[in-house]
């Protein structure tokens, strides 16, 4: 399966309808889904039905080289989680650019899985695909993934404060908006 981009520990490639089981097992998993969405793991049914097909969709639809990416660990050949790179779409982004997100399991929490990931997809955003802004929500609770976008180099925006339809534990400290330009991202590349 050809690899999109890679790290040390991870290989990041296209979705394929064989990936549908570990899916799943990422996104019913209630502690991955504790800061997204309405907050409840995702059904198995809807995972093959509609999050699925929808990934494999995303590299017809987008431009090319954006979507939604499995991430394997090298070292093992097991399925670790994704990361995205697309147009900005979340609510409450009203700058444009491109954003980036991530899931990964929780058997892989901790172990800097997430930064080295999320460093790789920044310098195929920057490099190769032309990126100019490089934006990323999450919740203001959601500690370890503002850590995550920090680590990585993105810098906080902004708080903001969305009416979502149903209330979210942490939802009432809002959401934050974290951002990387091209000029930021080079000159940080050229001082390490």
């Amino acid at each position: 399966m050809a690899t999109w981009t890679e790290t040390p520990r991870l290989r990041l490639r296209r979705f394929t309808p064989a990936d549908a089981g570990a899916l799943a097992d990422l996104h019913g998993d209630p502690e991955v889904m504790r800061f997204i969405d309405d907050g409840r793991p995702v059904s198995r049914e809807v995972v093959e039905d509609t999050t699925l097909p929808g990934f494999l969709a995303e590299y017809r639809d987008l431009p090319a080289g954006l979507g939604c990416f499995a991430a394997v660990n090298s070292g093992t050949d097991q399925f670790a989680g994704w990361f995205s790179v697309r147009p900005a779409a979340s609510r409450g982004l009203g700058g444009g650019g491109t954003e980036v997100g991530y899931r990964l399991l929780p058997a892989v929490w901790g172990r800097g899985f997430a930064t080295e990931g999320l460093q790789a997809v920044l310098r195929k955003a920057f490099a190769e695909l032309g990126a100019e802004r490089v934006v990323a929500t999450t919740m203001t609770v959601n500690t370890r993934s503002r850590r995550v976008l920090e680590k990585a180099g993105l810098k906080l925006v902004r708080t903001f404060f969305l009416e979502w339809p149903e209330y979210l534990e942490g939802a009432e400290h809002g959401d934050v908006e974290y951002a990387l330009s091209r000029e930021e991202w080079v000159s940080s590349t050229a001082r390490h």
